[in-house]
């Protein structure tokens, strides 16, 4: 019998739970919290605390925990017990409104951009009441936000939760114009396709750059990568499925939505997907999802890699965010209808978005930059680092009709012919779909594909919220001045169109003729990260954070300090795990052989034209050139740093050394090469 019905969601104080546990008065108020964004009183508070700690200790439970996303990447816990002394050598199991809706971890420890001087050690966690407590290992955890003790806010949840207010409060104001007065909240949904690798946890113990970096800093290409596309949906082998299922057992327990599992394009990649929730509790559940991913593989004897680009020459891991905005009743904003053409309310919202990405491609791109990306976007099927929309035939074809003042004709929808007589006939899409491009509408959302595999989906979906509301608050000031609504509608539209239609591309963004077209369109062309995070302190950006409230300057500026600061330790930790690996394992084995192979000479009375000699020869060349490269990267790195001169100078120091090291490592004999291949690394679990 199918257990998932009766696990699915058993550890989470849900809102089943909460109807069965709460009086109804205290239920009642929560729910109010909930729909109107209204304060919860304490007295509330303390009621909802006690019935969620006697759920928690019947269910095993001991301690609790204020869960936040600090601006490291990952997400941050404080353990406390729920005992407190009775007074006769006893304890009593207690937990407040006051211990549940405030926490106050240390914050001088996080990263702060400069917001917080070191000794100013005070922070505080704030309960998150529209996303569900959870229990794990254990520990209930109580999703929170993070902020100093002056207010400042120093995680991602804070501004996350302030740019859905954003786009709420700009999206009634259109829907009301529009006659709209059942919804009492527009919320944006998402949905994060989660890509990643499963290696073998012996053998990745012996790659000591995957252990501090989370990628390989070497390694030559191995004789079979997914050249085939044999691997891509292929049959999930035995281990991998054993970890699929107890990884989504898991999950739903967590009342995580997980519903899609495949094999991915390159060797040992996987994916995961999950169904749509609303976009701060889509993050929780993504950075849940992969703090399980990782736990779950150690007790299968894997190691779960969520960095971008793992392993060279094969395809890199993604995060797909793909994004929407619905009514509390249930209406997708962004559902064409039957006739999109004549839907002027869909076409404003789809006009909205489009004037977003437009006039914020660098606030896009950079919400998408990092270290790791860097090695993924443009390459393998992530896309490249210029920032457009993909409509489709149908939509695109409309807008043209819309543009130009002309009647749109209908495409017709057609049958799928297969030629076989026996397979079933249906109505295919009107348009294909295009898996080059960064943000592509996809049928009732917008699939934004530059996202990296190890990301928070947070801060990307505040740079859509946010811009997204900016284009309706502009939309809507201007309707309430009109007193005649629907020709200003499409007047707007028509001139949004006009205006903005340079970031709409349906074609192949991977072709040179695209880049040379981008360039002439004007739009921003950014290929490296480090060039990427100055975005955020634009003043037009700074402007818009602002006036939303969703971000001050000075938690602006910070954030473009953290994420410089962040892209330079993650390149030093590689190139000096690189200098060490080389040092302490690569070159030694190389020396060895060297001298293995001059013995052979020497022992030889013909040598001029043998194998021992012309290898020598080619590894003694590639020697010296290691030795030059390996200078050259250390010299760098002696260097004063800074984001650019990681980006300029180490960066491409560390590749010309890689491209040494693995042409030696075709050459140098395999028992003694110090490190595991990547044949064995990507076909290593069965």
């Amino acid at each position: 019998m199918n257990k998932m019905p009766e696990i699915f969601g058993s550890m989470v104080f849900n809102e089943s739970v909460m109807q069965t546990r709460l009086p109804k008065e205290v239920y009642k108020a929560w729910k109010k919290t909930m729909s109107q964004n209204t304060p919860l009183e304490l007295d509330a508070a303390n009621v909802i605390a006690n019935a969620m700690k006697d759920w928690a200790t019947e269910k095993g439970a001991t301690h609790f925990s204020h869960w936040f996303q600090p601006m490291t990447g990952v997400t941050a816990e404080k353990h406390d017990s729920f005992i407190v002394p009775a007074g006769d050598g006893k304890a009593l199991m207690q937990f407040s409104g006051s211990s549940l809706v405030r926490g106050e971890p240390d914050a001088s420890s996080f990263p702060s951009g400069g917001l917080r001087a070191t000794f100013e050690a005070r922070g505080y966690t704030v309960w998150d009441v529209t996303s569900y407590a959870f229990i794990k290992e254990g520990t209930l955890f109580i999703p929170t936000a993070f902020c100093s003790y002056s207010g400042e806010a120093l995680d991602k949840k804070t501004p996350l939760l302030k740019s859905m207010e954003a786009i709420n409060k700009q999206a009634l104001r259109i829907l009301r114009l529009f006659g709209n007065t059942s919804a009492n909240a527009v919320l944006p949904m998402v949905g994060p396709e989660q890509e990643y690798f499963l290696i073998d946890k012996k053998i990745c113990a012996r790659r000591p750059d995957i252990v501090y970096s989370g990628r390989t800093l070497f390694g030559a290409r191995p004789p079979k990568g997914q050249e085939l596309d044999d691997h891509y949906y292929g049959s999930i082998k035995p281990r991998v499925a054993a970890y699929m299922k107890e990884l989504e057992e898991e999950l739903w327990r967590l009342g995580i939505y997980a519903t899609t599992k495949h094999n991915e394009a390159a060797p040992a990649q996987h994916e995961l997907a999950p169904i749509y929730a609303k976009a701060n509790i889509a993050t929780d559940h993504n950075q849940l999802t992969m703090d399980m991913m990782k736990n779950i593989a150690d007790r299968h004897g894997l190691v779960c890699l969520l960095h971008e680009k793992p392993f060279a020459g094969v395809n890199g891991s993604g995060k797909h965010n793909n994004w929407s905005l619905a009514t509390d009743k249930g209406a997708n904003l962004l559902e064409p209808g039957e006739t999109p053409h004549e839907n002027a309310q869909f076409l404003l919202f789809l006009a909205a978005v489009i004037k977003a990405v437009d006039e914020y491609q660098d606030l896009l791109r950079c919400s998408c930059a990092s270290a790791g990306n860097d090695h993924r976007l443009g390459a393998s099927e992530a896309p490249p680092p210029i920032i457009s929309i993909f409509l489709g035939d149908e939509l695109g074809g409309i807008l043209n009709a819309i543009e130009a003042k002309e009647e749109y004709e209908n495409i017709e929808h057609h049958e799928l012919e297969t030629g076989a007589t026996v397979l079933p006939n249906f109505l295919k899409d009107t348009t294909d779909r295009n898996r080059t491009s960064p943000f592509a509408f996809t049928g009732n959302k917008f699939e934004f594909r530059m996202l990296g595999s190890s990301f928070s989906i947070a801060g990307p979906n505040i740079a859509i919220n946010t811009t997204v509301a900016e284009s309706l608050r502009q939309f809507a000031d201007e309707l309430e001045k009109h007193p005649e609504f629907t020709p200003r509608v499409w007047k707007i539209i028509r001139r949004t169109l006009r205006e903005h239609k340079r970031i709409i591309f349906n074609g192949d963004n991977y072709s040179a003729e695209w880049e040379q077209e981008a360039a002439r369109r004007g739009l921003s062309s950014i290929p490296e990260a480090a060039d990427a995070f100055s975005a955020l302190v634009e003043p037009k950006v700074v402007e818009l954070f602002t006036l939303h409230g969703v971000l001050t300057e000075g938690e602006l500026h910070s954030r473009c300090d953290i994420h410089h600061e962040n892209f330079c330790k993650t390149v030093n930790v590689e190139a000096y795990a690189m200098v060490e690996l080389l040092k302490g394992a690569i070159i030694p084995a190389v020396l060895d052989y060297q001298r293995e192979l001059a013995d052979l000479i020497n022992k030889k009375s013909e040598y001029n034209n043998s194998l021992e000699k012309y290898l020598l020869e080619n590894i003694s060349n590639l020697s010296a050139a290691l030795l030059e490269d390996l200078l050259i990267l250390e010299k760098n790195l002696a260097q004063k740093k800074s984001a650019s001169h990681y980006s300029k100078k180490v960066i491409p120091a560390m590749a010309a050394l890689r491209k040494t090291v693995d042409t030696l490592e075709t050459l140098v004999a395999k028992k003694h090469w110090p490190l595991p291949s990547y044949g064995e690394l990507l076909h290593s679990v069965r």
